[in-house]
């Protein structure tokens, strides 16, 4: 089967791409056409073809030929100066993928990928895929608040194979929480000291604080034209809870994520032998 992925030199489309040609799969990838690495980077054995998913035209030539459809192409940042663009790209673009796979008469399964910003945070409670409220918002000495928000963790290879798993047994107008465990941030860098065996962290950082220095560093942003490391929006979104089950997924599609214990081991030691950390 061939199938078009849009969003191949992202973070997760990187490892998407890679699941799906280690299955057998013929992958046509469409790349932005400013992407400066313009595909370079991109594996032997995929197909790369450039366009823009809010260019239409350059959409239904690329799904031409294609069976299936992977969209994970979208605008992350943690902020910009002109907000619209997350409009443009993130619901504009969509609408042109689904009017493209309207055209092509041999597209048979489109998979659409959104974040879990898009069910909205949790606070209290571990939503399924029936949570319908629709919301945006997004190395540290130690906690950040009291480390007790809730998120859910998963490994970006198990959501990768999860993707393959819904184009293969994936119901039709159905959507699947590919999450992991949820756990607290300070679950997570208790669980880090452990498997580094350093110590764990020492203090507390106060959710104001930081939101203070999210201001501060989109103030400069607006300065220097750089995109901020932190930003305000990014640090009210750690006063909610975002937890999710995955019992659906598991149920209908065989998903299977690692444990968190097992991906924030194998992360760390990735992150050893690129010289990011020390330890």
């Amino acid at each position: 089967m061939k199938v078009l992925l849009t969003g191949a030199s992202g973070f997760l489309g990187g490892r998407l791409y890679s699941a799906l040609l280690a299955e057998g799969y013929s992958v046509r990838a469409l790349v932005w056409r400013n992407d400066p690495t313009r595909g370079a980077e991109l594996a032997d054995g995929l197909e790369v073809v450039y366009g823009d998913i809010t260019d239409l035209e350059s959409l239904v030539k690329a799904c031409n030929g294609c069976e299936a459809l992977f969209h994970v192409a979208a605008l992350v940042e943690p902020w910009l100066p002109d907000p619209s663009r997350f409009y443009t790209v993130n619901v504009g673009g969509l609408e042109n993928v689904l009017k493209a796979f309207a055209k092509t008469g041999t597209m048979k399964k489109l998979i659409y990928t959104s974040s879990f910003f898009a069910i909205g945070p949790t606070d209290g409670t571990i939503a399924d895929e029936k949570q319908l409220i629709e919301r945006f918002n997004w190395r540290l000495p130690g906690y950040i608040g009291y480390g007790h928000d809730i998120s859910s963790f998963v490994h970006v290879d198990d959501v990768a194979n999860g993707h393959i798993a819904a184009l293969r047994k994936g119901k039709l107008g159905e959507r699947y929480l590919l999450t992991g465990e949820n756990a607290s941030f300070g679950q997570i860098l208790d669980m880090a000291a452990t498997i580094t065996k350093t110590s764990k962290p020492y203090c507390h950082t106060p959710l104001w604080l930081v939101e203070i220095y999210g201001w501060i560093s989109v103030f400069f942003s607006w300065i220097s034209g750089t995109l901020p490391l932190v930003s305000y929006p990014a640090v009210r979104a750690l006063r909610h809870h975002w937890a999710y089950s995955c019992e659906k997924a598991r149920r209908e599609l065989g998903y299977n994520p690692r444990s968190l214990n097992e991906g924030l081991t194998e992360m760390l030691s990735w992150l050893k032998s690129l010289k990011k950390i020390k330890y």
